[in-house]
Protein backbone atom coordinates (compact mmCIF):
# COMPACT_ATOMS: atom_id res chain seq x y z
CA UNK A 1 0.00 0.00 0.00
CA UNK A 2 1.38 3.57 -0.76
CA UNK A 3 1.56 5.95 1.29
CA UNK A 4 -0.16 9.40 1.85
CA UNK A 5 2.86 11.28 0.41
CA UNK A 6 3.77 8.41 -2.29
CA UNK A 7 -0.06 8.68 -3.76
CA UNK A 8 0.42 12.40 -3.66
CA UNK A 9 3.05 12.12 -5.75
CA UNK A 10 1.80 9.23 -8.18
CA UNK A 11 -1.36 11.64 -8.69
CA UNK A 12 -0.08 14.89 -9.22
CA UNK A 13 1.99 14.26 -12.42
CA UNK A 14 5.26 15.53 -13.37
CA UNK A 15 4.42 19.12 -13.04
CA UNK A 16 3.37 18.83 -9.24
CA UNK A 17 6.22 18.50 -7.24
CA UNK A 18 5.42 16.66 -3.67
CA UNK A 19 6.76 19.94 -2.23
CA UNK A 20 4.18 21.48 -3.74
CA UNK A 21 1.32 18.98 -2.73
CA UNK A 22 2.39 19.51 1.05
CA UNK A 23 2.24 23.38 1.30
CA UNK A 24 -1.50 22.77 -0.47
CA UNK A 25 -2.16 20.13 2.08
CA UNK A 26 -0.72 22.58 4.95
CA UNK A 27 -3.20 25.08 3.95
CA UNK A 28 -6.26 22.58 3.38
CA UNK A 29 -5.16 21.92 7.08
CA UNK A 30 -5.61 25.92 7.68
CA UNK A 31 -8.79 26.05 5.68
CA UNK A 32 -10.35 23.21 8.01
CA UNK A 33 -9.00 24.35 11.10
CA UNK A 34 -10.99 27.54 9.81
CA UNK A 35 -14.05 25.92 9.04
CA UNK A 36 -14.61 24.17 12.66
CA UNK A 37 -11.89 20.69 12.30
CA UNK A 38 -10.34 21.04 15.76
CA UNK A 39 -9.16 17.30 16.35
CA UNK A 40 -6.94 14.58 14.02
CA UNK A 41 -9.95 12.78 13.36
CA UNK A 42 -11.96 15.64 12.13
CA UNK A 43 -8.70 17.34 9.72
CA UNK A 44 -7.71 13.42 8.40
CA UNK A 45 -11.87 13.01 6.84
CA UNK A 46 -11.76 16.60 5.51
CA UNK A 47 -7.88 16.34 3.82
CA UNK A 48 -8.92 12.63 2.78
CA UNK A 49 -4.80 11.87 5.09
CA UNK A 50 -4.15 9.20 7.20
CA UNK A 51 -3.84 10.72 11.13
CA UNK A 52 -0.10 10.23 10.86
CA UNK A 53 0.74 12.57 8.02
CA UNK A 54 -2.13 14.77 9.25
CA UNK A 55 -0.29 14.51 12.35
CA UNK A 56 3.32 15.23 10.68
CA UNK A 57 1.62 18.33 8.79
CA UNK A 58 -0.44 19.91 11.64
CA UNK A 59 2.22 19.84 14.08
CA UNK A 60 4.36 21.79 11.48
CA UNK A 61 1.99 24.34 11.85
CA UNK A 62 1.70 24.78 15.02
CA UNK A 63 5.71 24.67 15.48
CA UNK A 64 5.93 27.86 13.00
CA UNK A 65 2.63 29.51 15.21
CA UNK A 66 -0.05 28.88 11.95
CA UNK A 67 -2.19 26.67 14.52
CA UNK A 68 -2.93 27.18 18.26
CA UNK A 69 -3.03 23.21 19.61
CA UNK A 70 -4.15 22.66 23.15
CA UNK A 71 -4.52 18.87 24.58
CA UNK A 72 -8.12 17.65 25.10
CA UNK A 73 -9.25 20.43 23.24
CA UNK A 74 -7.81 20.48 19.43
CA UNK A 75 -5.99 22.83 17.46
CA UNK A 76 -7.57 26.39 16.26
CA UNK A 77 -5.93 29.29 14.25
CA UNK A 78 -2.36 30.15 15.95
CA UNK A 79 -1.60 34.04 16.31
CA UNK A 80 0.90 34.05 13.19
CA UNK A 81 -1.95 33.94 10.90
CA UNK A 82 -3.61 37.12 12.45
CA UNK A 83 -0.37 39.01 12.46
CA UNK A 84 0.18 38.21 8.45
CA UNK A 85 -3.67 39.34 8.23
CA UNK A 86 -2.74 43.14 9.43
CA UNK A 87 0.24 43.33 7.62
CA UNK A 88 -1.64 42.42 4.67
CA UNK A 89 -4.12 44.74 5.79
CA UNK A 90 -2.21 47.34 6.33
CA UNK A 91 0.06 46.88 3.38
CA UNK A 92 -3.31 47.36 0.86
CA UNK A 93 -4.05 50.93 1.26
CA UNK A 94 -7.54 51.95 0.76
CA UNK A 95 -7.77 53.77 -1.98
CA UNK A 96 -4.48 51.70 -4.13
CA UNK A 97 -7.13 48.92 -4.07
CA UNK A 98 -10.42 50.71 -5.03
CA UNK A 99 -8.47 52.49 -7.51
CA UNK A 100 -9.00 50.41 -10.36
CA UNK A 101 -12.42 49.21 -9.53
CA UNK A 102 -13.44 52.73 -9.62
CA UNK A 103 -11.85 53.59 -12.94
CA UNK A 104 -13.38 51.33 -14.70
CA UNK A 105 -16.80 52.48 -13.19
CA UNK A 106 -16.16 55.96 -13.83
CA UNK A 107 -15.14 55.05 -17.64
CA UNK A 108 -18.65 53.22 -18.03
CA UNK A 109 -20.91 55.63 -16.40
CA UNK A 110 -19.12 58.58 -17.23
CA UNK A 111 -19.90 60.11 -14.07
CA UNK A 112 -17.52 61.67 -11.67
CA UNK A 113 -16.72 59.53 -8.37
CA UNK A 114 -15.66 59.81 -4.98
CA UNK A 115 -14.09 57.76 -2.29
CA UNK A 116 -13.69 58.58 0.83
CA UNK A 117 -13.84 57.32 4.97
CA UNK A 118 -15.27 58.69 8.32
CA UNK A 119 -12.88 61.06 9.58
CA UNK A 120 -13.78 61.93 13.15
CA UNK A 121 -17.56 62.92 12.79
CA UNK A 122 -16.60 64.41 9.21
CA UNK A 123 -16.26 62.54 5.23
CA UNK A 124 -12.96 62.82 4.49
CA UNK A 125 -12.35 63.04 0.62
CA UNK A 126 -9.77 60.35 -0.03
CA UNK A 127 -9.80 60.21 -3.92
CA UNK A 128 -11.89 61.88 -7.01
CA UNK A 129 -12.16 60.70 -10.09
CA UNK A 130 -13.49 63.38 -12.69
CA UNK A 131 -16.22 61.76 -14.78
CA UNK A 132 -16.32 62.90 -18.67
CA UNK A 133 -18.52 65.09 -19.06
CA UNK A 134 -19.01 69.05 -19.41
CA UNK A 135 -19.46 69.60 -16.04
CA UNK A 136 -17.62 70.11 -12.59
CA UNK A 137 -18.48 69.05 -9.35
CA UNK A 138 -16.29 71.20 -6.72
CA UNK A 139 -15.16 68.63 -4.23
CA UNK A 140 -11.24 68.16 -3.74
CA UNK A 141 -9.52 65.60 -2.10
CA UNK A 142 -8.69 66.23 1.36
CA UNK A 143 -11.66 67.97 2.02
CA UNK A 144 -14.05 67.02 4.75
CA UNK A 145 -17.83 67.57 4.14
CA UNK A 146 -20.81 67.01 6.92
CA UNK A 147 -21.57 63.16 7.01
CA UNK A 148 -25.74 63.89 6.86
CA UNK A 149 -25.50 65.39 3.17
CA UNK A 150 -23.35 63.79 1.07
CA UNK A 151 -24.23 60.21 -0.12
CA UNK A 152 -20.97 59.45 0.48
CA UNK A 153 -21.27 60.10 3.99
CA UNK A 154 -24.36 58.57 4.43
CA UNK A 155 -23.23 55.03 3.25
CA UNK A 156 -20.43 55.19 6.18
CA UNK A 157 -23.22 55.36 8.84
CA UNK A 158 -25.52 52.95 7.46
CA UNK A 159 -24.56 50.54 10.02
CA UNK A 160 -24.00 52.47 12.80
CA UNK A 161 -28.39 52.70 14.13
CA UNK A 162 -30.77 55.58 14.55
CA UNK A 163 -29.32 56.84 18.00
CA UNK A 164 -26.19 57.23 15.96
CA UNK A 165 -27.72 58.58 12.83
CA UNK A 166 -29.21 61.22 14.75
CA UNK A 167 -26.11 62.36 16.10
CA UNK A 168 -24.57 62.58 12.88
CA UNK A 169 -27.35 64.63 11.69
CA UNK A 170 -26.52 67.36 13.83
CA UNK A 171 -22.95 67.89 12.77
CA UNK A 172 -22.04 70.45 9.83
CA UNK A 173 -24.02 72.66 7.21
CA UNK A 174 -24.19 72.09 3.77
CA UNK A 175 -24.41 74.06 0.89
CA UNK A 176 -27.07 72.51 -0.85
CA UNK A 177 -30.13 74.12 -2.52
CA UNK A 178 -32.00 71.89 0.43
CA UNK A 179 -31.16 73.81 3.34
CA UNK A 180 -34.86 73.21 4.75
CA UNK A 181 -33.49 70.26 7.50
CA UNK A 182 -36.19 67.80 8.29
CA UNK A 183 -34.87 65.52 10.83
CA UNK A 184 -37.71 62.79 10.42
CA UNK A 185 -37.92 63.12 6.76
CA UNK A 186 -34.31 62.14 6.75
CA UNK A 187 -34.06 59.49 9.21
CA UNK A 188 -36.55 57.58 6.91
CA UNK A 189 -34.94 58.26 4.18
CA UNK A 190 -31.91 56.62 6.29
CA UNK A 191 -34.27 53.40 7.09
CA UNK A 192 -34.87 52.99 3.72
CA UNK A 193 -31.06 53.19 2.34
CA UNK A 194 -29.67 50.99 5.22
CA UNK A 195 -32.28 48.01 4.15
CA UNK A 196 -31.01 48.87 0.25
CA UNK A 197 -27.58 48.92 1.11
CA UNK A 198 -27.34 52.31 -1.11
CA UNK A 199 -27.27 55.68 0.39
CA UNK A 200 -28.38 59.07 -2.01
CA UNK A 201 -27.19 62.79 -2.12
CA UNK A 202 -30.29 64.47 -3.05
CA UNK A 203 -29.12 67.89 -3.84
CA UNK A 204 -27.97 67.84 -0.13
CA UNK A 205 -24.71 68.82 -0.14
CA UNK A 206 -24.20 70.69 -3.30
CA UNK A 207 -27.14 72.83 -5.49
CA UNK A 208 -27.85 70.47 -8.86
CA UNK A 209 -25.72 67.83 -7.91
CA UNK A 210 -27.04 64.28 -6.81
CA UNK A 211 -25.23 60.82 -5.98
CA UNK A 212 -25.52 57.17 -5.58
CA UNK A 213 -22.77 55.86 -2.54
CA UNK A 214 -22.30 52.41 -1.15
CA UNK A 215 -20.39 50.98 1.63
CA UNK A 216 -16.50 49.41 1.40
CA UNK A 217 -16.26 46.61 3.78
CA UNK A 218 -12.89 44.88 5.25
CA UNK A 219 -12.36 41.07 6.53
CA UNK A 220 -14.23 42.11 9.31
CA UNK A 221 -17.51 43.18 7.77
CA UNK A 222 -17.26 46.53 8.97
CA UNK A 223 -17.40 49.54 7.09
CA UNK A 224 -14.27 50.95 6.65
CA UNK A 225 -14.79 53.21 3.23
CA UNK A 226 -17.51 54.22 1.18
CA UNK A 227 -17.82 55.87 -2.22
CA UNK A 228 -20.45 57.35 -4.60
CA UNK A 229 -21.04 58.09 -8.47
CA UNK A 230 -21.47 61.98 -8.36
CA UNK A 231 -23.45 64.26 -11.34
CA UNK A 232 -25.48 66.86 -11.98
CA UNK A 233 -29.42 66.10 -11.91
CA UNK A 234 -29.36 66.85 -15.59
CA UNK A 235 -27.85 63.26 -16.25
CA UNK A 236 -28.81 61.89 -12.63
CA UNK A 237 -32.66 61.95 -12.41
CA UNK A 238 -34.42 59.15 -10.60
CA UNK A 239 -34.70 56.80 -12.94
CA UNK A 240 -30.87 57.10 -13.83
CA UNK A 241 -29.93 57.12 -9.90
CA UNK A 242 -32.23 53.60 -9.66
CA UNK A 243 -30.44 51.74 -12.46
CA UNK A 244 -27.07 52.30 -10.92
CA UNK A 245 -27.70 51.00 -8.26
CA UNK A 246 -26.95 47.96 -9.36
CA UNK A 247 -23.81 48.96 -10.59
CA UNK A 248 -22.83 50.66 -7.56
CA UNK A 249 -23.11 47.99 -5.29
CA UNK A 250 -20.97 45.26 -7.46
CA UNK A 251 -18.37 47.55 -7.38
CA UNK A 252 -18.27 47.76 -3.41
CA UNK A 253 -18.39 43.92 -3.66
CA UNK A 254 -15.48 43.55 -5.57
CA UNK A 255 -13.52 46.16 -3.58
CA UNK A 256 -14.47 45.10 -0.06
CA UNK A 257 -13.90 40.95 -1.37
CA UNK A 258 -10.16 42.62 -2.34
CA UNK A 259 -9.88 43.42 1.05
CA UNK A 260 -10.91 40.32 2.57
CA UNK A 261 -14.34 40.54 2.91
CA UNK A 262 -15.84 37.21 2.89
CA UNK A 263 -19.81 38.37 2.00
CA UNK A 264 -20.80 37.91 5.61
CA UNK A 265 -21.61 40.69 7.64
Amino acid sequence: MKSDDQALTSNAGPTAPSGSQTLLRGLDILEAVAAGATDLAALSSALGTTRSTTHRLASALVERRYLNFVPREGYSLGPKLLELGFRAQSALPIAQVARPYLQRLSEACEDTIHLGVLDGRWALYLDKIPGRRRIEISSRVGERHPVWSTGLGKALILDLGEARWREFYEIGEARGAHRQRDLQGWLARMRDYAGRGVAFDLEENEPLVRCVAAPIRDASGSTVAAFSVSSTVQYMDDSKMERLIGDVQEVARAISTALGWSGAR
